[in-house]
């Protein structure tokens, strides 16, 4: 399920939460049998919330984003060292990776790149709406608002795209920018449908939304296999973009089990953008969130 997707219709069972459950408990199962015998399930190569490799890609219009950063987050917004937790520990405010960044951007600006928008860091403003959204020229499977991002982002998307279609892997942009509004009511349908506390494990809340910051987008295959299901995983678009996404300054931003870090299980199709050298950074090091990343405190739930 997009946990943040417009797409979804409240009251279908487009995947439930009873599929997540299932892959929850079948990946728990498989980290038991990894831990005997050694072996781990290929959607879970390196994208667990510890320091194992990563196999799979910033700036703001008035910012580029260089440097190769892991810090913690300041009073400011920006960015200091600090030090890498351990594997499998989810990360606090003080736990960071070794060595700070080059240039620094704020983490609390929806215009940064490095802006870290979760179930704890709602968007300030709430109505924010990026000034310089654009129609990037890629292979769309929405239209409107859906098909637009940030300037920055499009930009990006277009040079991955087209280095996805060189490999012979089609792309498709399924989802990108969506407006406060538009994230309202996607929410409240949800809620009248659902429950709150059911909405609140299915979409995300208003002024909650990465997608309103014009730096992520949700991509699709061209065909709709799996489209927003766990099974999208295994689809050559989400191995290519796992694989190289982070080259393009893309990173999957809700990896497979880290859900209690992240507030979201797996969405192989939700990219965000953050900086080719931030991005291949956290590559490099096998850090597979902003949270640890950025050395913030895991958010699974709404305060």
């Amino acid at each position: 399920m997009c946990h943040h997707c417009a797409g979804a219709v409240p009251g279908q069972e487009t995947p439930s939460r009873r599929t997540f459950g299932r892959l929850l408990a079948v990946g728990t199962a498989l980290a038991v049998l990894a831990a005997v015998s050694g072996c781990s399930p290929a959607s879970d190569v390196a994208q667990r919330p510890s320091g194992t490799a990563v196999p799979t890609e910033g700036s703001s219009p008035s910012a580029s984003a260089s440097g190769s950063p892991t810090t913690t987050a300041t009073s400011a917004g920006t960015a200091s060292p600090a030090t890498t937790p351990p594997p499998g520990v989810a990360p606090s405010a003080s736990a960071a990776a070794t060595s700070g960044p080059a240039r620094k951007h704020s983490l609390t600006d929806p215009a940064s790149p490095w802006v870290v928008v979760n179930k704890h860091r709602p968007l300030s403003p709430a109505t924010f709406v990026p000034p310089d959204l654009v129609q990037p020229a890629v292979r769309l499977a929405v239209s409107g608002e859906a098909a637009q991002l940030n300037s920055t982002t499009a930009a990006a998307a277009e040079r991955m795209f087209a280095a996805a279609a060189a490999d012979g892997v089609v792309l498709t942009l399924a989802s990108g920018y969506r407006s406060y509004a538009t994230q309202r009511a996607t929410y409240n349908g949800y809620a009248n449908s659902r429950g709150r506390a059911e909405a609140d494990t299915a979409s995300a809340r208003p002024g909650y939304s990465e997608h309103q910051t014009g730096w992520s987008f949700d991509i699709g295959d061209g065909g709709g296999a799996c489209s927003f299901q766990p099974c999208f995983a295994e689809q050559p678009a989400a191995v290519w973009a796992k694989a190289n996404a982070h080259r393009f300054g893309f990173v999957v931003r809700y990896p497979w089990m880290a859900h209690p870090v992240t507030g979201y299980f797996y969405e192989p199709w939700h990219l965000r953008y953050i900086g080719a050298e931030a991005a291949g950074d956290m590559h490099k090091r096998g850090i597979a969130t902003l949270e640890e990343y950025f050395g913030l405190e895991a958010a699974p739930a709404y305060r």
